[in-house]
């Protein structure tokens, strides 16, 4: 599928409701999300896999796995209003994607049950700390806690920790994509009608399993 019609896919679902600040919810959009979900099954070929979306908001990273072959999707998401587009979202999509769904409403910790299909790919954009300090941390060390072989990150790209954070549950790391992130004016503390910020989509893996030209955990 190229990049431009997965994208028109994506902008068709019901979109993130991004009602809290607190939970630094910015909606993933669907031409970023469609390039680096492509990027991510060029590496690690995404169908029949088992794939865990990690505050899942909308569902637009978890759902763009899905149609390209995912064979088990799980979201999970810690906002009843998102979790509700997920449903929505999933429901839409039923007819028209064969790998199976599963939602879970948690607000995801270190002591959050271990998911009861384990992932061969997780996929993530967390908070990242900017509201609220560490708002990431949770997210993060519970990813690399499950032991998948691969971890895929959208993150700042001001962010220093993540890969030192990786490197502490085994991990190593690659840059797979550095862009530019629209911020809409959304809450009430956004001055301007545009906004952008940088961000980086690293790629965790068990070592020895490079796939990219040039590794950037160096």
């Amino acid at each position: 599928m190229r990049p431009k019609h997965l994208a028109i896919e994506l902008s068709k679902l019901h979109p993130h409701p991004c009602t809290s600040v607190e939970l630094e919810q910015y909606a993933t959009e669907g031409d970023l999300a469609a390039y680096w979900i492509l990027g991510i099954d060029q590496v690690d070929f995404i169908e029949a896999k088992r794939v865990l979306d990690l505050g899942a908001g909308n569902g637009i990273l978890g759902f763009g796995c899905l149609m390209l072959g995912a064979q088990h999707v799980t979201l999970v998401e810690s906002d009843i209003q998102a979790v509700e587009r997920i449903e929505a979202n999933a429901e839409r999509l039923s007819s028209r994607c064969d790998g199976e769904v599963e939602i879970i409403h948690e607000h995801i910790s270190l002591q959050s049950a271990k998911p009861t299909i384990a992932p061969d790919i997780v996929i993530m954009n967390p908070p990242w700390g900017v509201q609220t300090a560490k708002a990431d941390r949770p997210l993060l060390e519970y990813a690399f806690s499950l032991g998948a072989p691969v971890v895929h990150l959208l993150h700042s790209a001001q962010s220093k920790h993540v890969q030192a954070l990786g490197r502490d549950y085994g991990y190593e790391s690659e840059a797979m994509l550095e862009t530019e992130f629209r911020l809409p004016p959304t809450y009430l503390h956004h001055t301007k009608k545009k906004a952008t910020t940088t961000v980086r989509c690293w790629r965790f893996y068990q070592p020895g399993d490079a796939k990219l030209l040039e590794d950037e955990d160096a």
